[in-house]
């Protein structure tokens, strides 16, 4: 889907720059008997919308080049542990809370309630993955943990007056 989501972009992005052009061109024809000073200013228009059309398609390039879903969607096949994780106003309940390291570890992430943001934090301030979680959607976050130790679940979304109490642990263990 977001190949096919590049692609019409990169398409619908052609069309408006095709007719931006023509439109430039068209009115530089009409206004040929414009005064000296008007077409003084008009000279750089083709010029300047070339060299923004040249460091447009550039930049776009050079950012989208890698494509950062592209390198998940090699590792399909099924999860090594499924754990359910459901949120809810102000709490995690979260099974299993023990997970193997090097194992695809599969998050179902459900809402018993209003939208939340499912957060694993490393140490105090590294984020490894997160994900949306939305009453009546289950989402899906895979993550091949690669360092044991105890990750922190916190909420990214704000979801009412006790949201900053909502906290819970993933222990990633050697070994099982």
């Amino acid at each position: 889907m977001q190949q096919v989501a590049w692609e019409l972009s990169l398409v619908l992005m052609a069309l408006v720059a095709v007719v931006f052009l023509w439109v430039c061109a068209k009115s530089g024809a009409d206004r040929a008997d414009a005064a000296t000073v008007a077409a003084r200013g008009y000279r750089w228009r083709g010029p300047l919308v070339w060299l923004m059309l040249v460091a447009g398609v550039l930049i776009s390039v050079g950012t989208l080049r890698h494509w950062p879903l592209r390198a998940y969607a090699s590792d399909v096949g099924p999860a090594d542990v499924v754990v359910q994780a459901t949120a809810r106003q102000w709490s995690w309940d979260i099974v299993p809370d023990t997970v193997p390291v090097g194992k695809m570890v599969e998050f179902d992430l459900h809402s018993a309630d209003v939208n939340h943001g499912f957060a694993l934090y490393r140490d105090a301030t590294h984020v490894v993955a997160q994900a949306q979680v939305m009453p009546g959607y289950v989402n899906r976050l895979r993550i091949r943990f690669d360092t044991p130790g105890e990750y922190q679940v916190l909420c990214l979304e704000y979801c009412g007056i006790a949201h900053s109490n909502m906290r819970a642990v993933v222990k990633v263990v050697a070994g099982s």
